[in-house]
């Protein structure tokens, strides 16, 4: 699967999603865009999950419309991640066109 990271989402979770293609937005030369170019740009590259941090992402953009999946994490911090990346890693697998998933790390 082809994934694109947005600014906030921490780099070493790319390590866990080792079976798919992961870029960030800096890589793409992305890290300038707003929401809506951000995402147009990463459907326009063929990218099929969209993962962030960006909690306003639902009330800012008509998600249903796309043809990325977008996973949203509640939280930057890279060790609460650590700590229930099984359910980042199920969220992305599960991803699909349209889809928003947001994961929650309130338990940790």
């Amino acid at each position: 699967m082809l994934i694109v990271f947005d600014q906030g989402t921490p780099a070493p979770l790319r390590q866990v999603l080792a079976g798919h293609q992961v870029h960030t937005a800096y890589e793409r030369g992305w890290s300038t865009l707003k929401n809506g170019e951000f995402l147009a740009a990463a459907e326009g590259a063929g990218y099929q999950v969209l993962v962030s941090t960006d909690r306003n992402l639902k009330s800012q953009q008509n998600l249903a419309a796309r043809s990325l999946g977008i996973v949203v994490s509640l939280t930057t911090s890279w060790p609460r991640i650590q700590r229930k990346v099984g359910a980042v890693v199920e969220a992305v697998n599960g991803a699909s066109p349209g889809s928003y998933i947001e994961v929650s790390f309130d338990d940790v």
